[in-house]
């Protein structure tokens, strides 16, 4: 089965354009949600952030995401070290739910805001990017989750440049609220329907 990236920067619309694709029958992963329930259910990931992190990061027994993303949003290291524990163990999730689709769908898609930033570029066969200007990104996650443009940008700054991010991708949709993306995304799910038939014969 094709396997498929979907990706762009905070506040791009990765979410609404995997909607899309859904609707169109393609199944889709979102490597966020993934990563919060790998992140509760591998003891071995959990065991990681509890030595590097302490107790506190499961409180009650599940993940205390507000305490993790307040030791790690301001503390580039200490970012990376998470990262470290956690992209590889979601990583093989990612892999495990494309095997398990087996070739009852002609690709799936792999949703997660950091693609090129790990090494999961690198078991996807095409990456799609979802591009939206930087003052529309902001005023959206601001908007989304009620945080101030200080805490967004900090945000922003742990993720690739995204002019760079596209330029990595092998396609590209335009969210700016100029563009229609639906005919975007049509166009692009037939070429891929067209690639995975090909690669499949």
């Amino acid at each position: 089965m094709y396997r498929v990236g979907l990706t762009g920067g905070i506040g791009s619309g990765k979410s609404t354009i995997a909607a899309i694709f859904e609707v169109l029958g393609i199944p889709v992963s979102n490597a966020d949600k993934e990563a919060r329930r790998v992140m509760n259910e591998d003891p071995e990931l959990r065991a990681g952030i509890i030595q590097h992190f302490g107790a506190e990061a499961y409180a009650g027994g599940t993940l205390n995401r507000k305490y993790l993303a307040a030791q790690v949003f301001t503390d580039a290291s200490r970012l990376e070290l998470l990262n470290s524990l956690v992209h590889p163990a979601t990583i093989r999730d990612g892999q495990k739910w494309m095997r398990g689709l087996g070739d009852r769908y002609p690709y799936a898609i792999r949703e997660a805001a950091i693609i090129f930033e790990t090494s999961a570029a690198a078991h996807l066969d095409f990456i799609i990017g979802v591009f939206a200007p930087a003052a529309l990104r902001i005023h959206r996650t601001m908007q989304r989750d009620k945080i101030t443009r200080e805490e967004v940008l900090q945000r922003m700054k742990n993720q690739i440049d995204e002019d760079i991010k596209m330029r990595l991708c092998d396609a590209v949709i335009v969210n700016d609220e100029q563009q229609a993306v639906l005919p975007q995304v049509l166009q692009l799910h037939r070429q891929l329907l067209e690639i995975a038939k090909n690669k499949g014969s």
